[in-house]
């Protein structure tokens, strides 16, 4: 870990506590200076660390911060052969397990960060990951004996996954947008990008990565206006603990059913959830935009549409804009 990431992790321990940064520097046999600018880069990055003459750094008690530990301690049967790694902030978590994958990491390693400065989203688009309101996690996976077909229902298995755990934890609704949107109350509140590597000359499946991104809180200043219209938060105001239990309680669903592959338990739990099946949407393909009406979800996760011509089509592929 990074000396920002250990500092974070120490004031974690002692949440609530003021602690001189002479003990911390001893204790993680740094510098006074290198805390004082770990320190200073978490405070720019939004954690409420207070400083007070002669009593040293005190993380507000109140602070939803990321751990290991936090997130090891709500994680079950499914989910304790997970190996996560917390970071303060990366360029991308999907980055991250890449460069992992090449270096010859094992299935079951999980980056998870509390802020992103490169995330990405599906078609190349940013992904909005600020510091402090977000979770931002990839998982990386060896599947074996899989066809590129069952492959590319991972996404719509993540969302499954991903809408059940905050349906357990907040007691919200949560549905999902065809292929890898999570929306609560209308909002779109969780993103998913899953990127698969095949061997250059035998095509064999080499690794899976899931990128999942959540808001978990709106951001102190709020959606850049570009998705002010769009973006949505999955709990109401911070409390300490929920962005791990969060984060775990996705990772305990996503691997009870990874374990069932290549059966698709979570099929009708993603067809159920569907928030544009009977409504009239906009199909875009490259530059063109089609009217349609959505009839429904089939079982291999197409989505059937009907035009205004009469035309029925299954896409599976391609990105839905509800016309409101």
């Amino acid at each position: 870990m990074s000396t920002k990431d250990t500092v974070l992790a120490l004031f974690e321990k002692n949440k609530g506590f003021f602690i001189s940064g002479e003990k911390i520097a001893e204790e993680l046999n740094i510098s006074r200076t290198a805390v004082w600018k770990a320190v200073k880069k978490l405070q720019s990055e939004g954690y409420n660390i207070k400083a007070v003459t002669n009593r040293g750094y005190c993380l507000d008690k109140e602070a939803d911060v990321l751990t290991v530990r936090g997130i090891r301690s709500y994680l079950d049967e499914n989910g304790s052969c997970l190996r996560p790694e917390v970071f303060v902030r990366v360029d991308s978590t999907n980055t991250v397990c890449i460069e992992k994958a090449a270096e010859g990491e094992k299935e079951g390693y999980v980056a998870i960060a509390g802020s992103q400065s490169a995330g990405r989203g599906r078609r190349g688009k940013a992904f909005f990951s600020p510091a402090d309101s977000g979770i931002y996690m990839s998982i990386l996976l060896r599947p074996v004996g899989l066809t590129e077909d069952q492959v590319l229902h991972f996404t719509t298995m993540t969302a499954a996954a991903v809408s059940e755990a905050i349906e357990a934890v907040s007691d919200k609704k949560a549905e999902i947008k065809w292929v890898n949107d999570i929306y609560v109350n209308g909002k779109k509140v969780c993103g998913i990008l899953s990127e698969a590597s095949y061997g250059i000359q035998d095509r064999n499946l080499e690794c899976v990565i899931i990128g999942i991104g959540i808001n978990a809180y709106e951001p102190s200043e709020g959606f850049p206006s570009a998705i002010a219209d769009i973006a949505g938060r999955v709990f109401d105001e911070p409390k300490t603990g929920l962005k791990n239990r969060l984060a775990a309680e996705v990772l305990n669903r996503f691997m009870a059913y990874y374990k069932e592959l290549p059966d698709t338990p979570y099929s009708s739990e993603y067809i159920k959830r569907s928030m544009v099946t009977g409504r009239d949407v906009t199909i875009h393909k490259g530059k063109e935009q089609i009217k349609a009406h959505v009839l429904g979800i089939d079982n291999t996760f197409g989505l059937k549409v009907v035009y205004e011509d009469g035309t029925v089509e299954v896409l599976r592929s391609g990105e839905v804009s509800i016309r409101i």
